[in-house]
């Protein structure tokens, strides 16, 4: 596939953006495959409440649930597709909420230094 053919989103991987900055290896992606999206969120919350002292007193944790789960898709989505229109597509959005949530998860700031 030629540069003009990949669009925006050809940037758009979290996980290659995690590679370069030494947070992912290929044996950590192994691993990491292995568990459940249920189990990542569990042991992301662990972590984060153990790193914190023990609890997460005063986070609204169920209530930051949809917007948590709506990026992690979006991010997919931007990184399985070739465009914005595309990754709309995929997520069942019209064009212009894909544009609303862009600008909600700052994903052009997110990946500004990644190209």
């Amino acid at each position: 596939m030629n540069k003009r053919n990949l669009g925006a989103n050809h940037y758009y991987s979290l996980a290659k953006k995690l590679r370069d900055q030494h947070k992912l290896t290929s044996e950590f992606e192994v691993m990491f495959n292995n568990l459940s999206l249920e189990e990542v969120i569990g042991l992301k919350l662990e972590l984060a409440a153990k790193a914190a002292g023990g609890k997460l007193y005063g986070i609204p944790i169920m209530k930051s649930l949809p917007d948590i789960a709506k990026e992690a898709a979006y991010n997919y989505a931007l990184s399985a597709c070739h465009t914005k229109r595309e990754a709309a597509a995929f997520l069942g959005i019209d064009l212009q909420t894909f544009y609303k949530l862009e600008k909600k998860f700052k994903t052009e700031e997110y990946y500004a230094n990644f190209k």
